[in-house]
């Protein structure tokens, strides 16, 4: 978020609960439009979803020439994308252990190292486009307590057997960077802090300047399709597309039968007020993401105007009536997680809370490749709310797909895994 000369935390506001701040910080004059999709027309690709995954995959697939056309239902990356954390995580999510007793020790090996080049390739795209997103290198650390040590130790040995990177921290290194009593750590480079909104913003503008043709307010009611070709219809006409890529998050109405594979779930973000310098000095050093081993896990990271974000509390989706006291509910908890370990925060408000819904798979993996009832179809669908890895990772497979060249590895974040 932006930095902001003036940080007199007196002057307090009512927490904006349900507002995402990355969205509501962003300067409404500056916002892009884009126009609806009206008419008929081709197109080698129709990327259905401008989140962070369907922008990417847009400028993926107008970089290696192919005519591209991203249609969004509402506005460009004010969905899951703007909603999130702002995490680049070199991590999947689920426990390496966990992925290898699922699907065996080489294909968790490329899943883990496919995270961390995603996070890198994605910190790469935004710098390499100069898109302005508060984009701040990070060291994450997974923390336990005395009850989690072990745990955490095996996980830590499985993966070091494997050959990924990771560092057991001492209790000494782990209190210079959190200044809070921890049993163990472990330590994981190349992750990122970042605004996703922004980011989201600037890769849709790139992949129009690459040639996409960007439609927002535009939603797809259906698409068919033969063995040639697949019709994506709006309700403002039709696109023949060679290849149609989903990435709406999760499985939407048009595909009913995949929604089976996700558990609708949510999860909610709390951005605080900006912290004063007594504040600060009590607390993790600030190129840090912390994350525990509860269940589910919180995630704590600082923005480059000393707000705390905390994100966690992930839990079945809630009915519409009662997601406001939901959002209320887990803001205290979340809060309350985190004054437990750094007692310093005492009196510092919430100016953001939000929910996200997201698809959670059985293994926690994101769905990215083709489904065989889906003829020209490809996904990136499902994962985890917090990092927006998958992303980068997605759209790196998806322009492969697109262009009949995958690669043994893909098939890992397949259907038929």
């Amino acid at each position: 978020m932006p930095r902001h000369a003036d940080r007199d935390t007196t002057l307090t506001m009512p927490t904006r609960y349900g507002v995402s701040g990355w969205i509501h910080q962003f300067p409404s004059s500056k916002v892009p439009s884009f126009p609806r999709f009206r008419g008929e027309c081709t197109a080698d690709v129709v990327v259905i979803g401008a989140g962070l995954t369907g922008c990417a995959a847009a400028h993926a697939c107008a970089a290696a020439g192919l005519t591209t056309i991203l249609l969004e239902r509402g506005r460009v990356g004010q969905g899951r994308t703007g909603r999130s954390a702002g995490m680049l995580s070199p991590d999947p999510g689920p426990a390496f252990r966990d992925i290898a007793a699922a699907h065996g020790l080489a294909s968790a090996r490329r899943v883990f190292e496919a995270w961390r080049r995603g996070a890198l390739d994605g910190a790469a795209l935004l710098r390499r486009l100069r898109i302005p997103c508060a984009l701040d290198p990070r060291e994450a650390l997974v923390v336990a307590g005395a009850a989690d040590e072990r745990l955490l130790r095996r996980e830590y040995d499985a993966r070091h057997a494997a050959g990924l990177d990771g560092a057991w921290l001492t209790r000494p290194q782990m209190h210079s960077r959190l200044k809070a009593e921890a049993a163990a750590a472990l330590r994981l480079r190349d992750a990122f802090a970042f605004d996703p909104y922004r980011a989201c913003l600037g890769l849709a503008r790139a992949a129009v300047r690459r040639g996409t043709a960007c439609f927002e307010r535009s939603p797809v009611t259906r698409v068919r399709f033969t063995r040639r070709f697949a019709d994506v219809i709006t309700g403002g006409g039709r696109i023949r597309a060679r290849k149609v890529i989903v990435a709406t998050g999760s499985a939407t109405p048009e595909f009913k039968s995949l929604q089976r594979h996700l558990d609708p779930r949510e999860a909610y973000v709390v951005v605080t007020e900006c912290m004063p310098a007594a504040m600060r000095r009590e607390l993790a050093h600030p190129r840090v993401i912390l994350r525990d081993l509860r269940v589910p896990p919180t995630r704590v990271s600082r923005t480059h105007d000393d707000r705390l974000v905390i994100a966690g509390g992930d839990q079945p989706e809630t009915p519409p009536r009662t997601k406001a006291t939901a959002i209320v509910q887990r803001t205290g908890q979340l809060m309350y997680e985190v004054l437990k370990t750094y007692p310093a925060i005492l009196g510092l408000r919430p100016a953001y809370s939000w929910d996200t819904a997201y698809g959670e798979t059985a293994d926690g993996l994101m769905y990215i490749g083709a489904h065989r009832n889906y003829p020209h179809h490809l996904f990136a669908i499902g994962g985890g709310a917090h990092s927006v890895t998958g992303a980068f990772v997605a759209a790196r497979i998806l322009v492969r797909a697109v262009q009949d060249a995958p690669e043994k590895e893909d098939e890992v974040f397949g259907w038929t895994r």
